[in-house]
C-alpha cells in the first residue's frame, strides 16, 4: 500500500512550488511520487475544473459548487489515487477533502457536518496519511497569488482562454474565513496536519517539510 499525503493552504501560500520540491526530494530517496490536483487530475476533473477556477460565466450557487468538487473528488479518487496507493506509489495531492471544508464550508458558510459527510462520500473514506497545511495571513497570499496570474497571462498571451481566479476575486473576508477554517480543522487532527508558517524563504519552508516527513514513524508508513 502506497503513502497519500496533501497539502492544504489559502490562496498563493506556496502549494505548488513546495509539492516540486518536495517531490524532488523523495525521488531522490528513491520513491515512486505521484502528485495530483483538485479539482482536476482526470479528463472529468479539468473540465469541472475550467468551470469552478474561472471567473467568467454566471455565479455558481454555494451548493453547486460543493458537488461539482466532490464529482471531481470521487473521479480522481477512483481512477487515479486508489490505483496509484495500491501499487506502492506515494501520492501528493494540491488540495483534498480539507480544501471543501474550509472554503465550501468555513467561507461560504455551508453546514460543516453536511460538508464533511459528503467529503467522505466523495472520497470513499480515503484519508490522508500526512497533510502539510500552509498558513500566512490571506493578504500575503493573494498579493502572491495576483502576481503569478498576471505573470501566468502575459507568458501565455491574450488568446490563452479564461483565467484561474474566481477565488482570488472574491472579498477580503471570504478568504480569512478559509484560514480561520483551516487553522480550526488542524486544532482538531494534530496528529495529521500540520500547520507550516508559510510567510518564510521557500528553502526554509521546504527544509521543514522534509524534516516533518522524514519525522513519521518508519513502522507507520512506506516512506
Amino acid at each position: 500500500m502506497g503513502f497519500l499525503m496533501t497539502f492544504e493552504g489559502v490562496e498563493g501560500c506556496g502549494k505548488s512550488t513546495q509539492m516540486g520540491l518536495l517531490k524532488g526530494y523523495l525521488e531522490k530517496k528513491g520513491k515512486d511520487v505521484l502528485c495530483v490536483r483538485e479539482p482536476g487530475g482526470t479528463l472529468l476533473g479539468e473540465r469541472i475544473r475550467a468551470i469552478l477556477l474561472n471567473s467568467c460565466g454566471e455565479k455558481v450557487d454555494p451548493w453547486a459548487e460543493l458537488f461539482l468538487y466532490e464529482a471531481s473528488r470521487a473521479q480522481l479518487v477512483n481512477s487515479v489515487i486508489k490505483p496509484a496507493l495500491d501499487t506502492g506509489k506515494t501520492v501528493i495531492c494540491d488540495r483534498f477533502t480539507d480544501s471543501t471544508t474550509a472554503y465550501q464550508g468555513y467561507g461560504r458558510g455551508l453546514d460543516i457536518e453536511a460538508v464533511e459527510s459528503i467529503n467522505r462520500l466523495a472520497s470513499a473514506g480515503l484519508k490522508p496519511s500526512l497533510t502539510i497545511m500552509l498558513d500566512c495571513p490571506a493578504e500575503v497570499g493573494l498579493k502572491r497569488a495576483f502576481l503569478r496570474i498576471e505573470s501566468s497571462a502575459s507568458e501565455a498571451g491574450a488568446g490563452a482562454g479564461g483565467r484561474e481566479d474566481r477565488f482570488e476575486k472574491e472579498e477580503i473576508d471570504f478568504h480569512r474565513r478559509v484560514r480561520e477554517g483551516y487553522l480550526e480543522i488542524a486544532k482538531k487532527e494534530p496528529g495529521r496536519i500540520k500547520v507550516v508558517n508559510a510567510d518564510r524563504e521557500v528553502r526554509i519552508i521546504h527544509r521543514e517539510i522534509c524534516g516533518l516527513v522524514e519525522s513519521l514513524p518508519a513502522a507507520g508508513t512506506s516512506l
